[in-house]
């Protein structure tokens, strides 16, 4: 199994699917059909039912039940977009088997290594076989990974009819990066009882709780006038979004943060003298501190705006997901199967909270209670992203055991 893993990742990472937070089509780029159309000429190949792909990117498909008892509809979800924060495009995965415990190079040109100084987690993987970038893209294990998994899960049940098993519903979704993943997904049609996400980090994570997630942009409109005669004039926009950054708590920010505290987190910055725009997220897990943040990020757009004058500071503030738990916990069965899966495998569970979101926490809200399984990975979005073989291995496994328990 593991060399077919193996396989299928690498053929998955190499299309590019990066999503775009600047459009307004869905999905968001129209490269994420080239991998979706694949998946569903895989899917049907193997023999699924009602396999389809809709104009917005959403494949569905079925695993018809091999057993006559009752057993639940689980359905198992990931997405095929990769992140806008590096480029998915041209992925020249590297292999590093028997890997030694020590630092890997990435790319001798550019002088990049993936050290255990800054990543100690590495050392957990020695004698394991790595998966590394070449340190000029991300890897886009996030979230190929978790599609791999389904679908080596998928092909096993198929090859092994022995095994008995209840319905199962398969979903890949586009534009998860983005947090439109799930702006279009029909539940009902679904028809899942409950899922489970592929989409957490390293072997063991299990989660139910995650982020509230807001989005705000601000714009901020200048007075460009000629330097040499600016005195009491010029209304510098770059200066400006500058300034109402430092407004906001210097240690709440995601490098002073973790666990269960929350942040504001700059990700864009683009302007001129004349007109700037600032991009934000805005997390916490805790319902009534995330409405705070909220509240204080629109307070510093005012004070800016009495400073400076009315309408010079706009802001756009949307809230984007809420934290499953409370959609989630009604149904805890469905945590306690995974992580009694992962203790029958010897896989021990780390149930923590996301510091992130996944299709889970809103498709939760929309009626299929959905947690989030480990997917393998490390170091998501960037150049330093690696996923030890092994883990897409015990995810897959995972998969197959929870299936199991249900069918009992």
């Amino acid at each position: 199994m593991k060399q077919d893993i193996l396989s299928r990742f690498l053929r998955y990472v190499s299309i590019d699917t990066q999503s775009d937070d600047s459009s307004n089509s869905m999905p968001s780029t129209s490269k994420q059909f080239d991998m979706l159309r694949m998946l569903r000429d895989e899917l049907e190949s193997l023999g699924l039912e009602d396999v389809s792909l809709d104009e917005n990117g959403y494949i569905m498909a079925t695993l018809p039940a091999t057993t006559t008892r009752k057993a639940p509809v689980i359905g198992f979800i990931a997405h095929v977009d990769t992140a806008p924060d590096m480029s998915g495009a041209n992925v020249k995965p590297q292999i590093i088997k028997n890997y030694d415990g020590g630092s890997i190079v990435l790319n001798k040109e550019l002088n990049l290594e993936l050290t255990t100084a800054d990543f100690p987690e590495l050392k957990e993987y020695v004698g394991q076989t790595m998966i590394v970038t070449d340190g000029t893209t991300l890897l886009g294990a996030d979230d190929k990974a978790g599609v791999t998994e389904i679908m080596a899960a998928v092909e096993y049940l198929v090859k092994h009819p022995e095994i008995e098993h209840g319905t199962l519903k398969i979903g890949f979704t586009p534009d998860e990066e983005i947090g439109r993943g799930v702006d279009k997904f029909d539940v009902k049609k679904f028809g899942a009882d409950f899922a489970y996400t592929m989409d957490g980090g390293g072997v063991g994570e299990l989660e139910y709780e995650n982020f509230n997630a807001a989005g705000a942009k601000v714009f901020i409109q200048g007075r460009n006038i000629h330097p040499g005669y600016a005195k009491s004039k010029m209304l510098n926009a770059i200066l400006m979004a500058m300034e109402f950054n430092a407004l906001l708590p210097v240690f709440e920010r995601p490098e002073f943060t973790q666990d269960y505290e929350g942040f504001y987190h700059l990700i864009k910055m683009d302007g001129s003298v004349e007109k700037a725009s600032i991009q934000y997220i805005i997390r916490d897990h805790d319902k009534v501190k995330f409405e705070h943040k909220k509240a204080f990020f629109l307070q510093c757009i005012d004070f800016m705006n009495k400073r400076y004058g009315e309408k010079v500071f706009t802001p756009e503030l949307k809230d984007q997901y809420f934290n499953m738990r409370e959609m989630v916990e009604p149904v805890y069965h469905v945590v306690e199967t995974a992580r009694q899966a992962m203790v029958e495998l010897g896989i021990e569970p780390k149930v923590v909270p996301i510091r992130g979101g996944t299709d889970g926490a809103r498709l939760s809200y929309m009626g299929l209670p959905c947690p989030n399984i480990f997917a393998g990975g490390h170091n998501f979005h960037g150049k330093f992203e690696y996923i030890p073989l092994e883990s897409m291995e015990k995810a897959v496994q995972v998969i197959l055991k929870i299936v199991e328990k249900y069918s009992a």
